[in-house]
């Protein structure tokens, strides 16, 4: 495994979360967000189930450029 930080939410209060990393090996997303609430999670449901060992994360849109650097990782940029 080659796990590139990319960096964390500037406005995180707990220094921990939501973060963005890219694994330069599997060529795969790894994010850490928080769980979404009751009301998101049947609004997921509505287009398929989630199985047990996946999850549905939440991550607030001032990390669009953390993702986008991910994207670029992911494209070879």
């Amino acid at each position: 495994m080659n796990l590139r930080f990319l960096g964390m939410d500037p406005n995180t209060d707990t220094g921990n979360c939501p973060t963005v990393w890219f694994d330069i090996d599997s060529q795969e997303f790894v994010l850490q967000g928080w769980k979404p609430g009751d009301m998101l999670t049947t609004e997921c449901l509505r287009t398929g189930s989630i199985p047990d060992h996946e999850a549905v994360i939440r991550l607030p849109a001032r990390m669009a450029a953390l993702l986008r650097e991910a994207c670029d990782l992911a494209d070879g940029a």
